[in-house]
Order: structure tokens, then C-alpha cells, then sequence
């Protein structure tokens, strides 16, 4: 989006997703109360809708099952079920990006570092198990991004591509 449309309008699609991934958890705990399930499945519930928008915004049935990477979407996820864990990424993120000025890699290595707080961090297990599914998700998506990066042809934010 900022290469093709600019700062703004990528600007509010990051925006977007993230609040997509916020609103699927919040909306996850506001309705679990309603189907009247043990309280125990609560955080495997919210962890699977969790997932389900994850999957959603990368295969999304209103593109033809494409769509994006789902790491604004993740991160989303993140900062709405654990806002240490989606900060630390967040941070990693932001510093990987103005260190490199690759937006792939920040987004890779801020998937990895969320896999690493969650374990680090004292979080159930629904969580964990998401975050790892999820991060290892995001960084799946990625394929052709590995590839540039190992062929030295991945585009940095404010060049084309080489």
C-alpha cells in the first residue's frame, strides 16, 4: 500500500487491520458469556477467533481467499489479548524497520519476538499456542519475501524494488 498509494492511505490500512484483529477479540469475550460454556474454554475460545481473523485477512473470501499477510491483523490480536506481548512486537517492529527499512523483516522477526515473549511472559496456555501458530503463520506468508531477502533483491521502504 505505501509503495503503490503513499504514506496516508497505508497509514490507514495498517490502522485498519489492526483494529480488525482488536475488535475480533473484543467482540470474542463480549459474546462468549452468551453460549453459556464453562468459563475454562473462555481463553481457547477467544484464542480460536483469534486465529480465525488471522486466516481471515490473509485468505479472505471477498478476494478471491487472497488478502494480506496478517501481521497488522496479528499484532491487532496481540495488543487486544496481551498488550505486553503486542507492544514488545510492536517495538521490535518499529526498530527493525528504521534500522533496515525492510518492512518483511520487521514484521518476521516483531512475529518471532511475540513467540518469544509469550513464553517468556506468564500466559495461559490458549495463548502461547496461538502466538506460535500465528507468528509462524505470518512468517509462512512470507515465502516470496525470504526469497528476495536471500537474493538481496527485497525493496526498502522509500526505494523501488532493485
Amino acid at each position: 500500500m505505501l509503495r503503490t498509494l503513499g504514506k496516508g492511505p497505508a497509514l490507514a490500512v495498517l490502522l485498519v487491520d489492526v483494529l480488525k484483529g482488536v475488535a475480533a477479540i473484543l467482540l470474542a469475550r463480549w459474546l462468549f458469556p452468551w453460549l453459556q460454556a464453562p468459563a475454562a474454554w473462555l481463553p481457547w475460545a477467544v484464542c480460536m477467533c483469534g486465529l480465525a481473523v488471522l486466516l481471515g485477512h490473509s485468505r479472505s473470501i471477498w478476494l478471491g481467499f487472497t488478502g494480506g499477510k496478517s501481521a497488522a491483523t496479528g499484532l491487532g490480536v496481540l495488543l487486544a489479548l496481551s498488550w505486553p506481548v503486542g507492544v514488545g512486537a510492536a517495538v521490535v517492529f518499529v526498530a527493525m524497520l528504521a534500522l533496515v527499512r525492510i518492512v518483511s523483516l520487521a514484521s518476521m522477526l516483531a512475529a518471532l519476538t511475540a513467540i518469544a515473549l509469550a513464553h517468556v511472559l506468564p500466559e495461559p496456555v490458549a495463548f502461547r499456542l496461538l502466538v506460535i501458530a500465528g507468528g509462524l503463520y505470518v512468517i509462512a506468508l512470507h515465502r516470496a519475501n525470504i526469497a528476495r531477502l536471500l537474493a538481496g533483491t527485497e525493496p526498502k521502504v522509500g526505494r523501488s524494488s532493485p
